[in-house]
């Protein structure tokens, strides 16, 4: 799962397409706050800003290189933020 400002969506979809992952699902604007240092995005006037989030299941393999992508991306510019996280899928349908 990756949680990005909306700033970065555009980054986060090539970023998936270089690494040649094809299936996702898309979530749009998504709220939250980041555990270090985000601010929040709410939508409303005081905090305007929003997140997307993107799921999707990818082979093991690939694993650290879409986690250094979203570093990479995160390091040019940690305000607008990005994060991921992985989790074990055990069984699809």
């Amino acid at each position: 799962m990756i949680v990005f400002n909306q700033a970065n969506t555009e980054r986060v979809e090539y970023l998936l397409d270089i690494l040649n992952v094809r299936g996702f699902t898309f979530f749009e604007e998504v709220q939250g706050r980041g555990t270090r240092n985000g601010e929040p995005h709410r939508g409303t006037h005081a905090w305007p800003e929003m997140n997307s989030c993107v799921i999707s299941v990818v082979d093991d393999d690939k694993v650290p290189e879409l986690l250094e992508g979203v570093k990479k991306l995160d390091l040019r510019n940690e305000e607008v933020g990005v994060r991921a996280f992985v989790w074990d899928i055990v069984a699809t349908v």
